[in-house]
């Protein structure tokens, strides 16, 4: 039965809150509202002549409270509303890195704020709170005093100010090259012409010309530039843009007061190609940045707002649409092909052709029949199907995956902490070299203390010190997303490069995980059959494969089992029909055949059958230990299995350290005295009874796709439930931290060279510019490499 439905939203579909006063009547029927948004909107709407919309959509709108948040002060009650412990917000006006080392400073200087980072790539800020402290107003209020509009993350809204934010930059880049080219075109003849050769009305009328073709390039073009400056400087965080601003400001003044009186050096084609210059190397950065953020914006993109419910199935096939938010365990969905699925559900009716790309990175269609779980998010590649509800919308394992992608890149790595330490006290150090400089050249010769002071602000490059790793890092996850790998903490990628010893569970990880009964021994009185029904009622409600293996194993009806409890790696005890039984490995059952590995079913100190399983060692398991012995890992197996199971499968995987009979708090001693020898341990299980030792781990990867995803304590999940996706993992760290290291010392030497030839004037304004602008580029150019 289906649970009592909450009211839902006539406009967008959303849960109506109980008592609500907000309603609008369309077609002579007062229709309930969840909040004001979408009252105004629905009102507009009916205020227009057009109530047919209604009538005629085929999905619910986007909540109106939307385009409410874009009028804060509207919404004074909603401003100040309370917020949960995390929050995620929607950011615009990113710059470049130095935004985010400004938003993040302002932010925790709020009340209350315990953390708050930003995801570059996805161009979002996670903020969380202390217990009752949270205010989504405060956050927005605080951001937009620095000039950055926040709002509570919503996906469209996002997507369209990012695309207004590259329209404008265009825009401005346009601006920009065709006022550098016209200024070039005036300023070729100074160049070229000799000595005395150019007359001084003609070289006065090109100076004039020159000003007023820059002045849109200052004016307009250049915006991006004066705004980030002020608001660093107003957050009293002096930023990157800072010593940019103040170089297209100073020599657009120097040359306006030569241009003025008529002596003096001018520099507009200096000014207009340092702002094309940086514009397109900022143009650049954006879109490589957006398209890092593409794979894990596919997820947010992909969670289906609606669903079709079936009110009397199979009575009727009459259908409504609804929010996916409002479904309940036990609705009856239809999912139509190319449809995605809202929430877990098992089918009920149809054989299903499934597109599980998002979810594993998988794009060859699976198929599931009647009683199979399909996980949300699924999308119909074949005929319509019926499907029961399992749990929530917000449940389901689509959300589960996108909760961990908005988490993905909120924390940041030791190289990324240290490169932003080094560049927030770069732009200070660099603004007390350039006065310095500029007072030296004023004692050695006046009439160079411009145009050197000028080189030294406009050759210095703290944007690609800050942008080396961040865009790297963006790039490598955005590669493992489409190969099934989602990166959960920060580390992954550069612990995973530095690991010196690498620790494998065996059921799971390298076999296959779904192991089948081979034989059956028995030493009493019942029977085959009989003792397999025992042992299927004994682990009915156990998730292990061994269990899975026992049920799918018995053919008789099953039975009730009483009492039952379980001792974590040994085995489980319960009543079957009044009699105790225990069912688990040989110590937990007292059988003295230790020669002889399987499960165990014994009843009144009588062992009663033996189960033997097996399970297959996947394909690529050799592969990948070849690789690491390759790279000079070591290999471990740690399981909790029979070891001399565990032994069989590291001899034909070639693994020399192998430790069965496991249990979970041996694992955890045998990870923690590696660590304290001075390994560095990554763990690869399938998070079944590994949950400590995962977490125990200096970086953890666990196996699994659908259900397996709440195994939330490893650092990265292998979405594809395949251990190639490991082996992605291996050459994409290794990768990621050479393009980082190269971006680094690219940075770190272009600064150390180009900033003292500057300051000892030899290096002209217009090669600074170019010097700076390549130098960002080559970073972000270097970084998308990692993409393919």
């Amino acid at each position: 039965m289906s649970a009592v439905l909450q009211p839902q939203c006539f406009h967008c579909g959303l849960p109506v809150p109980q008592a609500s006063a907000w309603a609008v009547r369309i077609d002579d029927t007062l229709q309930p509202m969840c909040c004001p948004g979408c009252e105004a909107v629905a009102q507009g709407i009916v205020e227009a002549g057009l109530a047919d919309y209604y009538s005629t959509r085929t999905s619910f709108a986007a909540s109106g409270a939307i385009s409410l948040l874009e009028r804060p002060a509207a919404l004074p009650d909603a401003e100040q509303a309370d917020a949960g412990p995390d929050a995620v917000f929607t950011l615009e006006g990113i710059r470049c890195a130095a935004c985010v080392w400004l938003i993040e400073r302002r932010v925790m200087r709020l009340p209350g704020v315990l953390e708050a980072t930003v995801n570059v790539a996805a161009e979002r800020l996670h903020v969380r709170w202390g217990e009752g402290s949270g205010r989504n107003g405060a956050v927005i209020a605080a951001l937009g005093a620095i000039g950055y509009q926040a709002y509570p993350h919503d996906p469209t809204r996002q997507a369209a100010g990012q695309e207004r934010a590259r329209k404008k930059l265009f825009r401005q880049l346009f601006v920009a090259g065709l006022c550098m080219m016209q200024v070039m075109m005036y300023a070729l003849p100074a160049y070229v012409a000799e000595q005395g050769t150019l007359d001084a009305d003609m070289a006065a009328m090109m100076r004039w010309a020159s000003l007023l073709l820059t002045v849109p390039a200052l004016l307009y073009s250049a915006q991006p530039f004066y705004a980030g400056a002020w608001a660093s400087l107003r957050a009293g965080l002096p930023g990157m843009d800072v010593p940019v601003a103040l170089g297209i400001v100073a020599a657009g003044t120097a040359s306006t007061v030569a241009t003025l009186r008529g002596v003096g050096e001018v520099y507009f084609d200096s000014v207009t190609m340092f702002i094309f210059l940086l514009l397109a190397s900022r143009y650049l950065e954006q879109h490589a940045r957006r398209r890092a953020g593409q794979a894990l914006e596919r997820l947010h993109n992909s969670v289906p707002d609606t669903a079709w419910r079936l009110q009397r199935w199979p009575q009727s096939q009459q259908r409504e649409l609804v929010a996916g938010a409002s479904l309940a365990c036990g609705d009856r969905v239809a999912l139509a092909p190319g449809e995605a699925l809202a929430a877990d559900a098992v089918i009920v009716d149809g054989v299903a052709e499934l597109d599980l790309s998002l979810l594993t990175g998988e794009s060859r269609p699976v198929t599931r029949v009647p009683g199979d779980e399909v996980p949300g998010g699924a999308v119909n590649a074949g005929q319509a199907i019926v499907l029961r509800i399992l749990r929530p919308a917000a449940e389901s394992t689509i959300r589960r995956l996108v909760r961990l992608a908005d988490s993905a890149g909120i924390g940041k790595p030791r190289l990324a902490l240290w490169a932003d330490k080094v560049a927030g006290w770069f732009v200070c150090s660099l603004l007390a070299l350039t006065l310095a400089v500029f007072a030296a050249w004023q004692w050695i010769e006046p009439a160079r203390a411009w145009p050197v002071a000028i080189a030294v602000l406009v050759v210095s490059c703290p944007c690609a010190l800050s942008l080396a790793t961040p865009g790297a890092l963006a790039a490598a996850t955005a590669r493992l997303v489409r190969r099934g790998v989602l990166i959960v903490r920060p580390h992954v990628l550069e612990t995973l490069y530095r690991a010196t010893v690498v620790v494998f569970d065996k059921t799971g990880t390298l076999t296959a995980g779904r192991p089948v009964l081979t034989r059956v021994d028995t030493f009493g009185a019942l029977d085959q059959a009989q003792c397999l029904q025992i042992a299927a009622a004994l682990e009915a409600a156990c998730a292990h494969p061994l269990a899975a293996a026992l049920r799918a194993a018995s053919t008789l009806p099953p039975l009730r089992a009483e009492e039952l409890s379980s001792v974590t790696g040994h085995g489980v005890r319960g009543s079957v029909g009044g009699v105790a039984y225990r069912l688990g490995n040989c110590a937990f059952t007292g059988s003295r055949s230790k020669a002889r590995p399987g499960v165990y079913l014994e009843a009144g100190g009588t062992i009663l059958a033996r189960f033997e399983m097996s399970d297959a060692i996947r394909p690529e398991a050799a592969a990948i230990v070849r690789q690491l012995h390759a790279q000079g890992r070591q290999v471990v197996l740690l399981s909790g299995d029979d070891p001399e199971v565990a032994r069989q499968v590291g001899r034909e995987l070639g693994i020399a350290t192998v430790l069965g009979g496991q249990l979970p708090q041996a694992k955890l001693d045998y990870v923690r005295a590696l660590q304290q020898q001075g390994a560095v341990v990554a763990m690869v299980g399938d998070g079944i009874n590994d949950a400590a030792v995962l977490g125990a781990a200096d970086v953890s990867f666990a196996m699994g796709s659908g259900a397996a995803l709440a195994q939330l304590h490893a650092d990265c999940l292998l979405l594809s439930g395949s251990l190639a996706a490991f082996g992605h993992a291996l050459d994409t760290s290794a990768r990621c931290m050479r393009v980082i290291r190269q971006n680094l010392a690219w940075a770190t030497l272009y600064n150390l060279l180009a900033i003292p030839a500057a300051a000892l004037g030899l290096v002209a304004p217009w090669v600074s510019a170019v010097g700076m602008s390549l130098s960002s580029a080559f970073v972000v150019i270097n970084a998308l490499r990692l993409r393919h």
